[in-house]
């Protein structure tokens, strides 16, 4: 099925820096989301010379009746699959993602430690209080999706065109390798960027207790964005996020 215009993924080449050397930075999107809530970052940062990846994940970007018959390992492979590519065509490469793009992103440095310069995460999802995903072994069995979770956003007139229902098999996939990354975030000792929300109704502040307690990184940063909500990477804070992550892969890929 051909994906809906605004999935479209971004794909640029960048410019070499004055030592010649090419920065890529792969972007992943969210769970039920598409490239459409990164696509500003990524341009943003193309912009200023990198050369950026913004992958649509299988499932993505058509319909959720469609994404029931994918799973997080599907998700991974094909970021992992884009990272490949990027890592080729680059010097240095670092890695971002919003909500499950950023559990993704965080999978693909633990897997890939020397490989990765550094992490950018936003709202990233490793874990969550809301006791009813605990149902979900059972539910997905018996219902094919909830309501909707995407769309948190505090910034009037703006849309993540996220799917209307969320997949529950999808979704179960989901939470259930939140266990692997979270026993795997030791692993991970590449400088991290991590923005968080403080008013944020889709993934709780759980998880980025977890990463920043986990990772055994001695450089890891911490910002409350304070004027967003979930998406924020689409929100009132999106140029804080824009700037600072510019600044940060600047300096953790320097020579």
């Amino acid at each position: 099925m051909a994906h809906a215009p605004h999935a479209e993924p971004l794909f640029t080449d960048g410019v070499a820096d004055a030592g010649g050397r090419r920065v890529g930075v792969l972007l992943s999107h969210g769970f039920t989301g598409s490239p459409a809530s990164m696509v500003p970052w990524g341009q943003y940062l193309a912009d200023q010379g990198f050369a950026v990846a913004v992958p649509l994940l299988p499932g993505h970007g058509t319909t959720w009746q469609e994404m029931t018959s994918t799973r997080f390992d599907d998700y991974y492979a094909a970021l992992e699959q884009e990272f490949q590519k990027l890592r080729a065509r680059t010097d240095v490469v670092v890695v971002a993602g919003l909500s499950m793009g950023g559990c993704l992103a965080i999978k693909l440095a633990e897997q890939h430690q020397r490989e990765v310069a550094g992490l950018v995460l936003v709202n990233a999802a490793v874990a969550s209080t809301n006791k009813q995903l605990l149902a979900l072994p059972v539910m997905k069995h018996l219902v094919k999706a909830f309501p909707a979770i995407g769309n948190d956003i505090k910034k009037p007139d703006v849309l993540e065109y996220a799917y209307p229902k969320t997949p529950l098999k999808p979704l179960a996939s989901m939470v259930a390798a939140w266990k692997q990354v979270r026993a795997d975030l030791p692993r991970i000792s590449a400088p991290v960027l991590l923005f968080r929300s403080a008013d944020d109704h889709v993934v709780d502040p759980s998880s980025a207790r977890i990463i920043l307690a986990g990772i055994s990184s001695t450089d890891a940063t911490e910002r409350v964005l304070t004027e967003s909500f979930h998406v924020a990477t689409l929100d009132n804070d999106a140029p804080q996020i824009f700037s600072e992550s510019t600044a940060f892969i600047r300096r953790v890929t320097a020579p």
